[in-house]
């Protein structure tokens, strides 16, 4: 007989207190890797308890409701996306407390998810800190995985960075940057399209979209279009 849902949870924070490094937390605030009951696990040591429990779509949403952030990172590593639905993701979005949570379920979970690309409007429009983050996120992850989608696509998703480029708080402007940056480098042809919004955000009055734009202008310019 299969071990109940209630179980499987007891045995996963289990094995996260097994491998926890309470001596890493501190240097790892430094880094904005915080949030309440951290336990300071490494993301490989994630990753292999991943492989322990495999997919398990009742244990990462009862991993996540913890809201211990290694244990929500581990949610994102044993999500199936293919159950995961609106509600759900954004219940998620709405508890992320930190930026490598945030990053890392995008990465393992939603970008592979059907659901993923009409979310990122839906975030990229929210006013908390890491909500708008994983809006921006998510449509870098997408510029990397989701290899079949058009680039008309992401055409279209580029005036969201333009309008999100004033945004000064930290995690948010890092995770425009990196969107605008991960567009242009997707393909030739988006490059130079994505170019030219770095160079108007370069120019503009804020101090977020300037450096915005200068960053990923440099990191495009530097590339080249034969290099893509």
């Amino acid at each position: 007989m299969p071990p109940s849902h209630p179980q499987r949870l007891n045995e996963a924070l289990a094995a996260l207190r097994r491998h926890a490094r309470p001596d890493a937390i501190d240097a790892m605030a430094r880094f904005g890797l915080t949030g309440e009951g951290r336990l300071g696990l490494a993301v490989p040591t994630l990753r292999a308890l991943a492989r322990k429990f495999r997919r398990d779509h009742e244990l990462a949403l009862a991993l996540w409701n913890t809201g211990i952030p290694d244990a929500q990172i581990l949610a994102g590593m044993v999500a199936e996306p293919a159950k995961l639905t609106v509600a759900q993701m954004d219940h998620w979005v709405a508890g992320m407390r930190a930026w490598d949570v945030c990053d890392q379920a995008c990465t393992n979970a939603f970008v592979k998810s059907p659901l993923a690309w009409e979310a990122i409007p839906r975030w990229a429009a929210r006013e908390p800190e890491f909500e708008k983050r994983a809006g921006f996120a998510l449509l870098a992850v997408a510029a990397v995985h989701q290899k079949q989608r058009p680039d008309d696509d992401f055409l279209a998703r580029l005036p969201l960075i333009e309008a999100a480029a004033d945004d000064d708080r930290n995690f948010v402007k890092k995770a425009v940057n990196w969107a605008l940056r991960q567009i242009g480098k997707r393909s030739a042809a988006l490059r130079e399209p994505a170019l030219t919004v770095a160079e108007r955000l370069s120019t503009r009055s804020e101090k977020a979209a300037r450096w915005i734009g200068s960053d990923a202008r440099r990191e495009l310019l530097k590339m080249g279009s034969g290099s893509i």
